[in-house]
């Protein structure tokens, strides 16, 4: 069954890119809707799917497609059962996707999926323009990520002590 993110009571989490927020550097999120077929929502309520080479790009049109998440074939489908990497129309304002663009159109800044959920019954996914990182910033996101813990620890560690 699908996981709940303990957020918002109407949210429940299907699949997240936990190495988006390791690779990237988040500028701004988004909240969009998908297009999907019937195989594909069925194959998504059995919790089953992976961001991990995922992406989102501009068509000629201007219309925002979600590319490379793979939604695996539903177990009990038939001859209608869908493609597992096809592509995915994602559904936004028109203000917000003119706003992606035109910070996509600067260097470095893509847009990638965070995670992947259903809202109230409606399947979402959450976009995010990115810029990547360099080795050194993900060496020093470590750092302060193991640092944090180790204060933490400690932390702990004394309130214990004085317990």
């Amino acid at each position: 069954m699908a996981k709940d993110s303990g957020k918002d009571p109407g949210r429940k989490l299907v699949a997240s890119n936990r190495k988006a927020r390791h690779d990237y550097h988040v500028e701004d999120t988004y909240e969009a809707g998908l297009v999907l077929m019937g195989t594909e929502v069925k194959a998504l309520r059995m919790g089953r799917a992976s961001l991990v080479d995922g992406w989102a790009g501009f068509d000629r049109e201007g219309e925002l497609w979600l590319e490379g998440v793979h939604i695996p074939e539903y177990v009990s489908g038939t001859w209608t059962n869908h493609t597992p990497r096809r592509r995915r129309k994602l559904l936004l304002h028109r203000r917000e996707l003119e706003k992606i663009a035109q910070a996509t159109r600067e260097t470095g800044h893509t847009i990638v999926p965070l995670s992947l959920y259903f809202r109230d019954g409606r399947a979402k996914v959450e976009i995010a323009v990115v810029r990547g990182k360099k080795a050194y910033d993900k060496r020093q996101t470590l750092r302060e990520r193991q640092d944090r813990r180790e204060a933490e620890r400690a932390i702990a560690a004394r309130r214990r002590g004085e317990e």
